[in-house]
């Protein structure tokens, strides 16, 4: 990859020339994403976490600068504060990686540095574990996806079980190791970083039935991945939810549709 030095259209350059010109007031700018880890693309965009002063706007805006998108995750120091303890929550760690992996582009008084710092101390620290009362939920309904897997004949519903699996199965494996977890293209990723055996074997067994319908390796790495976390939940497994009001169980929480199950939803 050519570096700044050699080429003004570096995205590393079109990144600093966009922060002093969107943000010269700025406390902090950091540059994150495939910029900076060296998987970008000539389509891949600038991802840009900037610290502003009290009083201004938390937002994340999407734009295009000199041809190339751009996503702008703004925020001041109460707004980072929330953005850190949503995603500790949601045990992803999206703007601590952005901040702890991150490139400084400007900054005063150190912020970044700081900001950096703090981050890098979150991630060492790691997610909180799930609740015990969690956990038993996705192992029942991992227990009760791989039922499903091992009777399903239809070619589609067959992908779509397995998707339920390999994100359920995921889910405990991150849990298991109090590992921050991921979405979309960070699932494989992270899993491999939490756990180079089980979650290699999980996602090789994904790949093999998508690309042959067979569901064994699939089933056998999600299953040893449930030994784990204490095994098959099956009898006995109950779910209650408080309050005379609450709603009724959704039938698709079987097979891991509820995101108060699955933990399945974006990042």
């Amino acid at each position: 990859m050519t570096t700044p030095a050699d080429d003004p259209n570096h995205p590393v350059d079109q990144a600093r020339r966009l922060a002093a010109e969107r943000f010269p007031d700025a406390l902090s700018v950091v540059l994150a994403g495939s910029t900076v880890s060296g998987r970008a693309t000539a389509t891949s965009d600038l991802d840009l976490a900037v610290l502003v002063e009290d009083g201004g706007e938390t937002r994340r805006e999407t734009l295009r600068f000199e041809g190339r998108p751009v996503e702008l995750f703004v925020h001041t120091r109460a707004g980072l504060d929330e953005l850190f303890a949503a995603d500790t929550a949601s045990r992803r760690g999206v703007m601590q990686r952005m901040y702890a992996e991150g490139l400084v582009l400007a900054e005063r008084d150190g912020a970044g540095a700081g900001l950096k710092h703090r981050a890098a101390a979150a991630l060492r620290e790691g997610p909180g574990a799930l609740a015990p009362a969690t956990v038993e939920d996705r192992r029942y309904a991992l227990t009760d996806a791989l039922d499903d897997l091992s009777d399903v004949t239809d070619a589609l519903e067959r992908l779509t079980v397995a998707g339920v699996v390999l994100d359920l199965a995921a889910d405990l494996l991150f849990d298991h190791h109090r590992a921050w977890k991921g979405g979309g293209k960070w699932l494989p990723r992270r899993l491999l970083q939490a756990d180079p055996d089980h979650g290699a074997a999980l996602l090789d067994g994904y790949r093999r039935l998508c690309e042959t319908a067979a569901p064994q390796a699939l089933t056998a790495a999600a299953a040893n991945i449930l030994t784990l976390v204490g095994g098959p939940l099956r009898e006995g497994h109950t779910r209650t939810w408080p309050g005379a009001h609450a709603p009724r169980p959704d039938p698709a929480a079987r097979t891991g549709d509820d995101p108060d199950v699955s933990g399945t939803s974006s990042a």
